[in-house]
């Protein structure tokens, strides 16, 4: 049974406004979705009726809200079909959840002369961390190539793997290009390897059924406002005998079993990882909007988004002038392209003059812009409550733009 997607699109305020007198078009899900008005109302009523901290208090809304807490550290389990709640780690999103790990499993496995490989096509935040991490401990850090559609190529990646490779960390979805790895056979190629696996989850978890013990991932990142949550929250799996083994990350309240001037013990899991006071409102956020991923069925929304996608691919190719970027043979919710003799940035702004907003520039990957021979793109990226309606508007804005430069 599909979506109605009128009913669908009502649920979000926000695309009730118009931009420059014109209904908003929003095409920029791969940096944040949009948020439903149940998780708008979830928040609102955190902060109304039970705003507390938690872990710490015997009074009624500090154990209520310790409960909701909890509560929703369990959704985010079954919502990824981890093994235990003790492996899901709140976080302030992928970023921090990958420079956690970077952290933790670089103080505890890694040593001079062990290798860490990423992909061409990762977001700077799977990049950068494990730069640093490498430099910290004079490892090296290996870069798995993609060919010119924008698709990993494996057998180079098989060729990487060796002896000393301790960790793969790599995209489930490319943010520039769409492109869907096929993480699953990395994630076997490299646990024949005896290497571990972090999958970089932030692009797949509001398009993908996510299923941690299925992918059999040592690791999983992801954040709550790629997937219609709040921003500031975000989510660290990690199998508990390997979280177990890790050191953490940062020290203060909460992570502690107990303290001396002598010797500090650390809590169990998973609050080992989560010092300090947690942003109670926003998991409680993350939580509404995994009930409304599941309300309307994660494989309805994907059909949805699919249709858009192949809709726009299919007109885009029929514009002289524009260059689709990225043409793997898996793709998620991403179009992105150039326009003959335009720059990027010019065709955004004026798109936003029509009220249609698309993301322009490197997307935070520089390295795949650089392997195809580009300084950056325009990204519309697309989300269910985006339409053929849209899409027709937003061939009509590029032929536009394109007179306008002539």
């Amino acid at each position: 049974m599909g979506i109605n997607q009128n009913q669908f699109i009502a649920q979000f305020p926000i695309l009730k406004q118009q931009i420059n007198k014109y209904p908003l078009v929003y095409f920029d899900n791969a940096a944040t979705t949009q948020k439903p008005q149940m998780v708008i109302d979830r928040i609102s009523n955190y902060y109304t009726n039970f705003n507390s901290n938690i872990h710490r208090g015997v009074h009624h809304l500090s154990q209520k809200a310790t409960d909701a807490y909890e509560k929703a550290r369990i959704s985010v389990k079954d919502f990824i079909h981890a093994t235990s709640s003790k492996e899901i780690i709140f976080t302030k999103g992928t970023t921090d959840s990958i420079n956690l790990l970077a952290f933790s499993f670089g103080e505890t496995f890694l040593k001079e002369g062990d290798e860490i490989i990423v992909s061409e096509l990762e977001h700077h935040s799977n990049i950068v961390p494990w730069q640093m991490l490498c430099e910290r401990k004079k490892a090296k850090l290996r870069v798995i190539p993609v060919n010119d559609e924008g698709d990993l190529l494996l057998n180079e990646y098989s060729k990487l793997l060796n002896e000393r490779t301790r960790l793969v960390a790599v995209g489930h979805v490319s943010n520039a290009l769409g492109t869907l790895n096929p993480v699953k056979k990395i994630i076997d190629l490299a646990h024949k390897n005896k290497s571990l696996v972090l999958i970089d989850g932030a692009q797949a978890i509001a398009h993908i059924s996510v299923n941690v013990q299925d992918l059999d991932c040592d690791f999983y990142a992801f954040s709550s406002h790629k997937m219609y949550g709040p921003m500031g929250i975000g989510v660290l799996f990690g199998k508990k005998n390997l979280l177990e083994q890790l050191q953490p990350y940062q020290g203060g309240g909460e992570m502690i079993a107990s303290v001396s001037f002598e010797k500090t013990t650390y809590n169990e899991l998973p609050f080992k990882f989560e010092a300090g006071t947690p942003n109670v409102a926003d998991v409680l956020g993350l939580e509404a909007a995994i009930e409304f991923i599941q309300k309307e069925g994660i494989e309805n929304l994907a059909v949805l988004e699919e249709e858009v996608l192949n809709y726009a691919t299919s007109e885009f190719q029929k514009i002289d002038r524009i260059q689709i970027i990225g043409k793997a043979k898996n793709k998620v919710g991403v179009l992105s392209f150039l326009i003959d003799g335009i720059h990027p940035y010019d065709v955004g702004t004026i798109l936003d003059q029509m009220g249609i907003a698309v993301r322009t520039g490197n997307h935070c990957a520089e390295p795949i812009m650089k392997r195809m021979g580009i300084r950056g793109t325009i990204r519309a990226s697309f989300s269910a409550y985006n339409t053929k309606e849209e899409i027709d508007r937003f061939v009509q804005a590029i032929h536009k733009t394109i007179e306008m430069f002539g």
